[in-house]
């Protein structure tokens, strides 16, 4: 095992991206790799200006909740989910796009966010990423 932490992001949930991206960002800046292995809904927020969209996991009330969420964040001066990728990346962090859900939801990777992918795999490539790592989490 490396110093290395693997994420799977499951879910698209605008809150739930913030926490995968966050704890990403927490270990490279602790000198660990990162990955975060996308699929499913979580695959959506890899398209074409799809980071920032997404309903919140709770109280999301027709997307007033997430405007009054995102209101309290800016007041606190936290990153939006475009910065908190941007250092995800310029850190070293790993992207990894399911190329499986890619085929079941019928997404083509021309409709994806090129510069955020390092690699497309499926369940083998998260397999060997979560065998190297000390920390594995669900989200």
């Amino acid at each position: 095992m490396t110093d290395k932490t693997t994420i799977i992001v499951h879910s698209g949930d605008m809150d739930k991206v913030y926490s995968a991206l966050i704890i990403g960002n927490g270990a490279l800046s602790m000198g660990m790799e990162a990955s975060l292995y996308f699929t499913f809904w979580g695959l959506e927020r890899l398209k074409k200006d799809g980071l920032e969209k997404g309903p919140l996991s709770k109280m999301n009330m027709g997307g007033l909740g997430k405007k009054m969420i995102n209101s309290r964040m800016e007041k606190a001066n936290v990153a939006s989910l475009e910065r908190l990728m941007t250092d995800y990346k310029e850190l070293g962090g790993k992207i990894i796009a399911c190329e499986m859900t890619m085929e079941i939801m019928g997404v083509e990777k021309d409709e994806m966010r090129q510069d955020l992918i390092d690699e497309y795999g499926a369940v083998g490539t998260y397999i060997q990423e979560a065998r190297d790592s000390k920390i594995t989490l669900f989200i």
